[in-house]
C-alpha cells in the first residue's frame, strides 16, 4: 500500500545496482495474484495501464479478504 503501488509501474528503467520491482512482481504475478491498493494508485498518478500485465486495481476490503484467505502474504 502507500508507495508500494509505484513497485507494479511498468517498463521500468533501473540503473545498474538497484533493484528492478518490476521484474520481481511478474515472477509473483506466476504463483499467485498482485492487488494494488487503488486509492493508492490514484494518490500517485498511476493508472491501470500503466501496471504490470497481472497487478490488478483492488480496494481495501478486497484486500483485507484475500490477506485472510491467504497461506502466504507478502507486503512490500
Amino acid at each position: 500500500m502507500g508507495d508500494a503501488v509505484s513497485g507494479a509501474k511498468a517498463g521500468q528503467k533501473t540503473p545498474d545496482g538497484f533493484y528492478n520491482t518490476e521484474r520481481m512482481i511478474k515472477r509473483v504475478i506466476t504463483k499467485g495474484s498482485v492487488l494494488l491498493c487503488g486509492t493508492c494508485m490514484d494518490a500517485r498518478g498511476l493508472t491501470d495501464g500503466e501496471v504490470v500485465e497481472g497487478a490488478e486495481r483492488s480496494t481495501m476490503d478486497a484486500l483485507a479478504e484475500a490477506t485472510e484467505q491467504a497461506d502466504k502474504v507478502l507486503v512490500f
